[in-house]
């Protein structure tokens, strides 16, 4: 189990997205914020030993930040062949040994088999909040998925999100037991941001899953 702020700094070589597309929703999930979810997956003994699933993985940042932590196997799932192939090269920037299967595949839909016998599955994720018309819902989908695969899961979410997340788990026989707010900052990607960099408030929720 190591240090946080050394994960953070591991993670600060991952290169982000080339083109963003608006309609993915394709933000990079920020090292710090990666560093902060992995650790406590982590502290939490979900990682160890388990395969780790990273749902919607864009560049591998998630990814990548379980890999360096000792899981039996990494699988990252992304619909943007562009995006996995930046993952793959930010895969020999880091420099981890653990087995990491890249999936081109939509994260809602993946082509994976959950736990079975003494294996545990761990979803990570950073999915699209459904800002974007034409992509509403896309959280609940990405947690409709983590329930079919995953023992326990962390995902990050827009503020103000509790009130759904814990419905939606209790509904699926999940609980949420960990819950904390996380401020990405995000730097400038598209046409119509107007700033070069932007705060967004998120909340960061376990959920352990029947």
């Amino acid at each position: 189990m190591g240090d946080r702020r050394a994960l953070e700094t591991q993670l600060a070589v991952v290169v982000g997205f080339e083109n963003p597309q608006v309609r993915l929703e394709q933000y990079p999930t920020p090292p710090d914020i990666a560093a902060h979810v992995v650790h406590l997956a982590d502290l939490q003994g979900d990682i160890d030993g388990r395969t780790v699933v990273d749902l919607g993985t864009g560049t591998g940042m998630l990814a990548l930040g379980a890999a360096l932590r000792g899981p039996a196997r990494v699988v990252g799932v992304e619909v943007d062949a562009e995006a996995l192939a930046t993952a793959r090269d930010n895969e020999r920037r880091v420099g981890t040994t653990t087995p990491i299967h890249w999936v081109r595949a939509d994260a809602t839909r993946a082509p994976l088999c959950g736990s079975g016998g003494d294996s545990k599955t761990t979803v990570l994720m950073n999915p699209p909040f459904g800002a974007q018309n034409g992509n509403r819902g896309a959280d609940r989908a990405f947690l409709s998925t983590a329930a079919e695969l995953a023992d326990v899961s962390y995902s990050i979410h827009n503020q103000g999100s509790r009130e759904f997340v814990e419905s939606f788990a209790a509904d699926e026989g999940g609980e949420v037991t960990h819950a904390f707010g996380a401020t990405l900052t995000l730097e400038r990607q598209f046409d119509f941001h107007d700033e070069a960099t932007r705060d967004l408030d998120t909340e960061v929720f376990r959920i352990r899953w029947s």
